[in-house]
């Protein structure tokens, strides 16, 4: 079975501390992403959204888990995913990248398909979601 990989990309008019402060935020993205609903289900050792925290995400049927595994403000945001889909090994890097003009946000997101025959099918719908997601916090941090 071979490895899905998704980049998608979006700008900011914002800073990086402002597009950081809504992807460091899982509770910020119901509002700006095709997300439906947030919950933390376990903070990291300082009560937060750091590395060890456990995310969960309502869309529909789906209810995903994701540990957040790095965090390097304003730069760098990465997550696993746990459970939720019929994927493994699924993990996302957001990196943000300063420019003149304000942030540039790159999203990157690999995986396995644990169906055989499925992995083309998953790499479409995340790239849309992904993209939907990476575009509505730039134009949230631009917003705020």
């Amino acid at each position: 079975m071979g490895r899905q990989e998704i980049q998608v990309e979006a700008h900011s008019s914002a800073a990086p501390e402002a597009v950081f402060s809504i992807v460091a935020d899982g509770a910020r993205w119901p509002t700006c992403t095709p997300l439906g609903s947030f919950t933390l289900d376990r903070p990291d050792a300082d009560g937060h959204e750091g590395p060890g925290a456990m995310r969960v995400f309502s869309t529909g049927p789906f209810r995903t888990r994701e540990q957040v595994v790095e965090v390097t403000p304003p730069r760098h945001f990465s997550y696993v995913m746990v459970s939720g889909l019929p994927i493994r090994n699924y993990r996302a890097d957001i990196d943000l990248e300063a420019r003149p003009d304000g942030t540039l946000l790159h999203w990157r997101a690999a995986f396995e398909a644990k169906v055989p025959g499925t992995g083309w099918l998953f790499r479409s719908y995340l790239k849309r979601f992904l993209q939907q997601s990476a575009t509505g916090i730039a134009a949230a941090a631009s917003a705020d």
